[in-house]
């Protein structure tokens, strides 16, 4: 007799690599770390623009605070993407910059970039069908939050 889930369905197998294993449980700790969204947003804008300072970062990732911006440099370096340089000046200088570690997943961000640029359309059609039939969401998103205040008219 098979196992059922309790809606008399055959339960499904989980692929090998959702499987409950110390290394796939350690691979899900990357992944929060690299799939929250300023983490992409960083790991994106220090692969168009090289090295920034933190306040040019700060300026490039709409919407992150100070505080935001600086717990996601510190994830990011320990977990190897990203290196952060101190200069001996007065005032010091910190410069950002991904490691060849955060270049390698730089790519697929950037692919991830484009996917979503290429199909925002589709996803908007499909927000729109789901909000007339379900009504809005109760919370908003950040980054809808940031494209909303970019389209709004402007006071006169």
């Amino acid at each position: 007799m098979r196992k059922t889930n309790g809606a008399n369905r055959p339960r499904l197998r989980r692929p090998p690599e959702l499987e409950r294993t110390p290394t796939n449980c350690h691979a899900r700790d990357v992944l929060a770390r690299i799939g929250d969204t300023w983490s992409v947003y960083v790991i994106h804008m220090l692969g168009d623009a090289r090295t920034l300072r933190f306040n040019e970062l700060r300026k490039e990732v709409d919407g992150i605070s100070q505080r935001m911006l600086t717990v996601t440099l510190r994830g990011l370096e320990r977990d190897g993407l990203v290196a952060r340089t101190v200069y001996p000046e007065i005032p010091p200088r910190v410069e950002y910059a991904l490691t060849p570690l955060g270049v390698t997943l730089r790519q697929h961000i950037r692919d991830l970039v484009g996917w979503a640029g290429d199909h925002l359309a589709e996803v908007d059609a499909a927000r729109a069908a789901y909000d007339a039939h379900h009504g809005p969401p109760a919370r908003v998103s950040v980054a809808e939050r940031v494209v909303g205040k970019r389209r709004a008219p402007a006071r006169s």
